[in-house]
């Protein structure tokens, strides 16, 4: 237990650091550059270092530690609730940011900019928890130094089938994340780490269930086993096509792309109750009204 006590300190470590860089950029620098870059920045960084740390307990520590498959589970939902509390509103995913796009909530220069900074997060999480595995603290570290350089492709069945569990766990996220957008954090934050939780169990054995672009080319993309082409794919195509699935699945249109509703009829908001429709009916001919009286009157004469 004593190099799951390590891992767990590096998780609160992790998670300091990147809280006291947000607070200071925060500080510092003017808010389109802290939400494009510094935000997200700091939450790619976060979250790669620490599924990467995850992913070496899931694939050493049931015969290295001893510990099973339910630990790590609780472990993942812990870090994800903690991970949607600190981010500050970040997404640290490409798939979110372009959905954010696409949503008309973000233009295009913000958007390239959160990309960028995803990728030199990601980039910057792998290099340092590499360094971190180099000082060989545990002996999951010192496991992990051994194999990493035969490291496998998380791809354990045939491309199609990977992108469509990839798609599939993709689209169920973002279908949550569209529900949940205006929930208060109280609520969207525990049940998206249960539902990214039920997903890597679901999908894990598959895919290893990423479902974010960015943290699958810093995870996997250098193991061998699978083309190049393979891993764009299935991490990159497969979660890009369930992001728009879903987000046509719930809004009925693509807003970015399409103005009038492909799936759904616009209805009123508002009806006319049948009796008030009836007597405005009747009563919008004044000229029949009028004709009405006249003969009405004659007759009475």
């Amino acid at each position: 237990m004593a190099g799951l006590n390590v891992s767990i300190a590096f998780f609160f470590l992790v998670v300091g650091v990147c809280q006291a860089f947000r607070c200071l950029s925060k500080r510092l620098l003017c808010p389109g550059a802290y939400g494009c870059l510094a935000r997200e920045l700091a939450g790619s960084f976060q979250l790669c270092a620490s599924c990467l740390e995850l992913r070496m307990l899931v694939e050493i520590g049931p015969w290295g530690g001893g510990f099973g498959p339910d630990v790590v589970l609780t472990l993942l939902f812990i870090l994800f609730a903690v991970h949607g509390a600190s981010f500050d509103g970040a997404s640290a995913n490409p798939t979110v940011s372009l959905q954010e796009f696409l949503l008309l909530e973000s233009n295009l220069a913000a958007t390239a900019a959160k990309l960028v900074a995803q990728a030199a997060g990601t980039g910057t999480g792998w290099a340092v928890t590499k360094l971190y595995w180099s000082w060989e603290l545990t002996q999951f570290h010192l496991i992990q130094n051994l194999i990493a350089s035969e490291c496998s492709s998380s791809i354990r069945a045939s491309p199609h089938h990977a992108a469509f569990a990839e798609g599939t766990c993709s689209f169920l996220f973002h279908l949550v994340l569209l529900k949940l957008h205006q929930s208060r954090p109280v609520y969207r934050v525990p049940a998206l780490a249960a539902t990214v939780t039920f997903l890597t169990y679901t999908a894990g054995p598959f895919t290893g269930a990423f479902f974010n672009p960015a943290l699958a080319a810093a995870t996997t993309f250098h193991c061998s086993g699978s083309s190049f082409w393979d891993y764009v794919q299935v991490y990159w195509l497969g979660p890009l096509a369930g992001m728009l699935a879903a987000l046509l699945l719930y809004h009925g249109n693509i807003p970015r792309l399409f103005q009038k509703n492909l799936l759904y009829s616009q209805k009123s908001k508002y009806k006319v109750p049948k009796a008030r429709a009836a007597a405005h009916v009747e009563g919008s001919d004044p000229r029949r009204k009028g004709k009405g009286e006249k003969s009405s009157s004659q007759h009475r004469a």
